[in-house]
């Protein structure tokens, strides 16, 4: 088995830990986001993890969400990630409904 590079490891662990923490109890994300719906679930189906020149993580994620009873919808989220006191932190989060409207 070949071992993940550092920023691969770290970028895999946010992921799975906000989209966890997300749908089950999203109130822990704090007060930064406005969301309406009482229930969400995602499915993960892709994500890159890559260094930043500044000793950052850029996150990519891309997948499914299911909120309330709407159809199901895509999404693309990306996230920067930068080491403070030892602890990886979210300092961007970019986020985009997967919505065309060709009508």
């Amino acid at each position: 088995m070949v071992d993940q590079p550092l920023w691969e490891q770290i970028g895999s662990s946010f992921v799975r830990h906000y989209y966890q923490m997300f749908d089950s109890d999203r109130s822990q994300l704090g007060s930064i986001y406005s969301l309406p719906f009482t229930k969400i679930a995602h499915s993960i189906t892709a994500q890159d993890h890559q260094p930043t020149p500044d000793n950052c993580i850029l996150s990519m994620v891309v997948g499914q969400l299911k909120a309330d009873e709407d159809p199901i919808m895509g999404f693309h989220q990306s996230f920067i990630l930068k080491n403070i006191n030892d602890s990886w932190v979210c300092t961007n989060d970019m986020f985009r409904l997967a919505i065309h409207n060709f009508g």
